[in-house]
């Protein structure tokens, strides 16, 4: 097992241990059988709330949540489209049966998710061992389909909610975006995928320009008006909406979709956990070496006046920010 870095951050602006959300998407399993996997480890009830949703209770680590990534199937949706010609399934068997059906063809292509609770950065080592357990019962990542646009994601308490804050791990993570695009080796299938697009070129250039030195409400309405949603590798959404909240939902994004935590949402990372020598500890470590440069201030200052002064070679700039 990989050793996991400690964060240059290590409590968030309560004080408290920084917590991190992990959810990872696969495939070639049952929800039952991740259910049982996931209590194998860390203990706990499995209650089926439908075909589409597991939700694990009482573990050691908090309550979990197995789902089928596709939200037509998860809030029902497909029945408001069966009634439009007619067909009311409403409850019992028949509604069941269909709902199992569904879930094992949109298994094929659509993800089984497991979603995590917010737990403390040291308790990772555990989640990671949830990973192994999946692992070992023969879950598929990213690489076993060309069909599968399958992904890890991290969600880790912010350390300060001050916009200075934000604006160096948004600068760092620009900085070191080409290089964690690499370290990642990204599948096909999700570079095109709308889900994690690149940051676009004016919004990079705003942010990285030495002067900028927004107060809170700038920043987010700068990312509002440049880069209004959520499908960027670093998602700020959920972010600025705890911040605040009417500020985010009042523009014209995801609004559906964005749940508001006091998080950085990383997008980036393949699911590779058939793959006998991956573990969390890998993308996470990558994340870290972000915020190892946010945290130094002379090295980010210096990078950014060495773009300012040399424009075109981030490349080049990657290379020199490397860990």
């Amino acid at each position: 097992m990989s050793d996991f870095k400690k964060p240059p951050w290590q409590h968030s602006h309560e004080g408290e241990v920084r917590r991190v959300g992990i959810e990872l998407e696969m495939a070639g399993i049952q929800p039952e059988q991740m259910a049982d996997a996931v209590i194998s480890v860390i203990g706990g009830q499995a209650k089926r709330e439908s075909a589409f949703h597991t939700r694990l209770n009482d573990t050691e680590l908090g309550e979990f949540n197995i789902e089928l990534d596709a939200n037509i199937l998860k809030n029902r949706g497909y029945q408001k489209a069966l009634a439009e010609v007619g067909i009311d399934l409403g409850k019992g068997q028949t509604r069941d049966s269909l709902e199992s059906a569904l879930s094992r063809v949109a298994g094929l292509v659509v993800p089984l998710e497991l979603v995590g609770p917010p737990v403390p950065w040291t308790e990772l080592e555990r989640m990671d061992e949830i990973r192994q357990a999946l692992h070992d019962i023969g879950a598929r990542g990213t690489n076993a389909s060309t069909f599968y646009a399958f992904g890890m994601q991290i969600n880790i308490e912010a350390a300060s909610l001050d916009a200075a804050h934000l604006l160096a791990i948004l600068r760092a993570f620009l900085l070191k975006y080409d290089w964690l695009l690499e370290r990642s080796e990204v599948d096909l299938a999700r570079r095109i995928s709308p889900y994690v697009q690149a940051y676009p070129d004016d919004y990079i250039d705003h942010v990285l320009d030495p002067n900028y030195a927004p107060d809170i409400e700038t920043l987010i309405d700068d990312f509002l008006r440049l880069t209004p949603t959520r499908n960027r590798p670093l998602d700020m959404l959920p972010l600025f909406a705890h911040i605040d909240n009417d500020r985010v939902m009042q523009a014209d994004v995801e609004r559906e979709l964005i749940k508001p935590r006091p998080a950085f949402h990383y997008r980036l990372p393949n699911c590779l956990i058939d793959e006998p020598d991956w573990s969390l500890a890998i993308a996470w470590n990558d994340w870290i070496a972000v915020e190892e440069l946010a945290h130094d201030e002379t090295r980010l200052v210096d990078a950014l006046k060495r773009r300012a002064e040399q424009p075109g070679l981030l490349d080049r700039l990657s290379d020199w920010l490397k860990p």
